[in-house]
């Protein structure tokens, strides 16, 4: 499968994430204002988007994106921004270009983004276990002591960030998102984002697999005029390994780094570039050797598989 880097539709409003090219549509009688977003096969680790692609990352996200908005609707869990999956119904594409983003591009409803990353972590991984070795805190939220590495916690905990287009993402407090999004709005998507994670987490449990953190999304739907509603969304993509952490439940042990369905796998080879001194993760990122490539490709196909490979 040739791999698709980036695109250049003949779109106005493009604008390029760190593996997404996001357009705005133009308006049109009847319709809300729209947003094209395209999964490209980029790759990103340490908030560097690496030169090497991923022939097919793209399509795997999104047919894992939709699944799972699919099935966040028929719950009736929060509205989503979501209208098709297909090119064809944007009239504007020349037939090549439809045939290029077929499989990895989501129409959906424009929205004002909420700058905040709603964070839900139901195990100690990542961040939060270096954080907990020095202080026992994960985002300054004050856990048990002698918690391992990659332990369930108690109950599952909101650590917000701040949304980042360029950069690191930042952890915040509760307090600082609220002066950021509002107070009542956060509550609620707090509660919204701890539903969607426990929903996410029992099916995939239910798969053998183990949903350790997530983050998600929202904004404000906007109007015909482009103004912004009171009506929220979630939006960008939900419960995909891009935006998750994912282990295989039956080689679970605490006290170690887990096997993932993620990039995590890509992170792992980077930090040896790192340890050896030949990367010291600014850009550039360095390529990626075709093993490593194909390696993190198979860890995305087996998260779709296992999510959903036997029916939707």
């Amino acid at each position: 499968m040739k791999p698709v880097l980036e695109t250049n539709l003949t779109l106005p409003n493009r604008r390029q994430g760190k593996v997404r090219d996001i357009y705005l549509l133009p308006a049109a009688d009847g319709q809300p204002r729209r947003v094209l977003i395209i999964a490209t096969d980029r790759i990103s680790a340490f908030d560097v988007v690496l030169p090497t692609p991923i022939p097919g990352k793209g399509r795997l996200l999104t047919d894992i994106s939709v699944r799972w908005f699919d099935l966040i609707r028929k719950a009736g869990m929060i509205e989503h921004h979501l209208l098709s999956t297909e090119p064809t119904d944007l009239s504007e594409l020349t037939a090549d270009e439809a045939e290029l983003i077929e499989g990895r591009c989501m129409i959906g409803r424009a929205a004002q983004v909420i700058p905040v990353e709603f964070v839900v972590r139901g195990y100690l991984a990542g961040s939060g276990w270096k954080e907990y070795q020095q202080s026992q805190t994960v985002c300054g939220i004050k856990l048990p002591a002698g918690l391992k590495q990659c332990d369930k916690l108690p109950e599952p905990i909101f650590t917000p960030a701040t949304k980042a287009e360029e950069g690191h993402d930042e952890n915040i407090n509760f307090e600082t998102a609220c002066g950021i999004a509002g107070k009542d709005v956060m509550q609620r998507l707090r509660d919204v984002s701890f539903a969607l994670y426990n929903f996410g987490a029992d099916r995939a449990r239910q798969r053998g697999v183990i949903l350790a953190d997530t983050k998600f999304e929202f904004g404000y739907a906007l109007d015909d005029a482009g103004n912004a509603t009171d009506e929220v969304m979630l939006i960008d993509e939900a419960l995909t390994p891009d935006s998750s952490r994912y282990w295989p439940a039956a080689e679970y042990e605490p006290g170690r780094d887990q096997d993932s369905f993620d990039k995590q796998y890509v992170r792992n080879y980077l930090l040896t570039l790192v340890q050896a001194g030949q990367w010291d993760k600014t850009p550039p990122g360095p390529q990626l050797p075709d093993e490593v490539a194909r390696n993190t490709l198979l860890r995305y196909v087996e998260a779709r598989d296992r999510l959903f490979g036997d029916t939707a």
